[in-house]
């Protein structure tokens, strides 16, 4: 036995070194991160934050059960994958109604890591529904907003992992924060990549067609690929379908998503989540700390609107049957 898990070992270096990119270390979380690299391939992700949460001048109103169950139920006809962003203020319901709406699978994500509730309530999730669960996010770009630096996110992801070992973890940046230091150097800590890449804020985006803005998401992936050999989900991407006055529209997210969907196929190693389910009217005047200023489309990223209904993108998109495989 100890033969074959040493040749086992150096069978796992040896493809380390020739993808040529930087792997997760030996980890505890095989068989999650086996359930997560099943549902990239054969599953169809969407990020998810509940209709009923809203952010008015610092305050938070937090979601209720029955606006997630509703939620949900609207996005199981086409999704079985969710990527959250919230473990607190009502998020706690999420994991327990996706089980019992047969969701294959639930990436949690923590707002901020380094507050105990929010970790606490995550972890709980995790371990009670081990089946669903099969990954966190440590915190959603916080390096890009300046809410974080390497060492001190670094030290939050091996915090968790001591405290369950057997759950895949992974942050979520931007892409450029990847490729280059300080953010490439938190690679090696991650047992799946979640990265953000939006076309929409390249400076050649306008005027750009979104056959270009879909092969520049398949590029910069790739590129991620070489750099690091796990599983890379895309977590945001896509178009709004507003501000209007911007070039924005339902029917530039739709062929979007068409062009997406030609040119990036599902594997077990790369994938993509579509962003995001619901447009939130709220986010128009959030302040996030990111860089930039104040982001108007933050409204309108939804598949469907603030009513739950379905916009352009989601008409064309064929429904998912609960047991069938999807794209």
């Amino acid at each position: 036995m100890r033969l074959c898990a040493a040749l086992l070992m150096f069978l796992c270096l040896v493809a380390t070194a020739r993808a040529g990119g930087v792997c997760a270390r030996d980890t505890a979380a095989a068989a999650a991160l086996a359930r997560l690299e099943e549902a990239m391939a054969h599953g169809r992700f969407v990020t998810y934050e509940p209709t009923t949460l809203m952010v008015r001048a610092g305050q938070v109103h937090e979601a209720d059960a029955a606006g997630i169950r509703a939620d949900l139920t609207v996005l199981r006809g086409h999704f079985d994958g969710l990527i959250t962003y919230d473990a607190v203020h009502g998020a706690q319901q999420v994991a327990p109604i996706a089980a019992q709406l047969k969701f294959r699978a639930l990436v949690i994500g923590v707002w901020n890591p380094f507050v105990p509730a929010e970790v606490d309530a995550a972890l709980q999730a995790a371990q009670r529904y081990p089946q669903l669960v099969v990954g966190i996010s440590l915190g959603n770009e916080m390096l890009f907003s300046h809410r974080a630096d390497v060492p001190r996110l670094s030290a939050a992801v091996a915090a968790v992992r001591a405290r369950l070992p057997a759950l895949p973890l992974s942050v979520t940046e931007p892409f450029h924060l990847f490729e280059a230091p300080p953010g490439a150097a938190l690679l090696p800590q991650l047992d799946f990549m979640l990265v953000n890449i939006h076309p929409v804020f390249q400076p050649w985006f306008a005027g750009s067609t979104e056959a270009t803005a879909a092969q520049f998401v398949v590029n910069v992936t790739g590129d991620l690929a070489a750099r690091y050999c796990g599983p890379i989900i895309v977590k945001e991407t896509g178009l709004p379908t507003g501000p209007a006055a911007a070039g924005f529209s339902a029917v530039r997210q739709a062929r979007f998503y068409h062009e997406l969907q030609g040119r990036f196929a599902p594997s077990a190693q790369r994938a993509f989540a579509w962003f995001s389910a619901f447009d939130a009217p709220w986010r128009a005047q959030d302040d996030t700390g990111v860089p930039g200023g104040p982001h108007p489309e933050e409204a309108f990223w939804g598949l469907y609107d603030a009513q739950r209904r379905p916009k352009l993108a989601i008409d064309r998109l064929a429904g998912l049957e609960q047991d069938r495989p999807a794209r």
